[in-house]
């Protein structure tokens, strides 16, 4: 028993000696760069080594072209006709409504004539200076002996004064026919003609004669 202790001590110093042997040598590889040349020894056939690529699939050739189709020309079916029954026609019958008889309608009365307007009361002469005499006479018309009847009309206003004067008919001379408005204008007066008592403007016609006494 003892014999057999004896032995198992011994292996186990041999065992514990061969690895203290192999860290020191291996310490003593990696300072001595032992351990990088296996290092490089290990990669260089690594390195050296080829990997073949593997090829690309060949490409699928393209499809071919559609044929073209041909489309056969549209053939319309035949029309098939079908008789179909009339339907029977209903007639109706409208009474047209009769129309009124005409109404007479009577006239209207003629409407009333206005009445008509009273005639206004004439002028009168105020005074005695509404007449033309020999002494009216232009010169002119003197020294010619000229004489004639000027007939004219003139219009009385509402204050009885002559506002216009118009030759109607000449005398056969200008002179007298100028002389026989400007002589009425300034001079005749009247009272004025009236309407339903209200004093209205009137239009008068006369005849005026210039003559000479002694002429030849």
């Amino acid at each position: 028993m003892a014999y057999a202790e004896e032995k198992m001590s011994t292996n186990r110093m041999v065992a514990l000696g061969l690895v203290g042997l192999l860290h020191v040598g291996l310490g003593y590889a990696f300072v001595t760069g032992l351990a990088l040349k296996a290092v490089k020894a290990i990669v260089n056939p690594l390195e050296s080594v080829n990997i073949k690529e593997e090829a690309p699939p060949p490409e699928e050739p393209p499809p071919p072209p559609p044929k073209d189709v041909e489309i056969p020309p549209f053939v319309p079916p035949p029309e098939v006709s079908i008789a179909s029954e009339a339907a029977p026609s209903i007639t109706v019958q409208q009474t047209q409504p009769q129309p009124e008889p005409p109404r007479f309608t009577p006239p209207a009365p003629p409407a009333a004539p206005a009445p008509a307007a009273a005639p206004p009361t004439p002028a009168t002469p105020k005074g005695r200076g509404n007449t033309i005499s020999e002494d009216d006479y232009p010169d002119a018309s003197r020294r010619a002996e000229e004489q004639g009847v000027a007939r004219v009309t003139y219009t009385i206003d509402t204050t009885g004064k002559v506002s216009a004067c118009t030759v109607t008919q000449s005398s056969g001379s200008p002179r007298l026919d100028d002389a026989t408005c400007k002589i009425i204008i300034r001079r005749f007066r009247f009272n004025p003609a009236t309407r339903d008592g209200q004093p209205v403007s009137v239009e008068k016609s006369q005849p005026v004669r210039w003559q000479l006494r002694d002429a030849r």
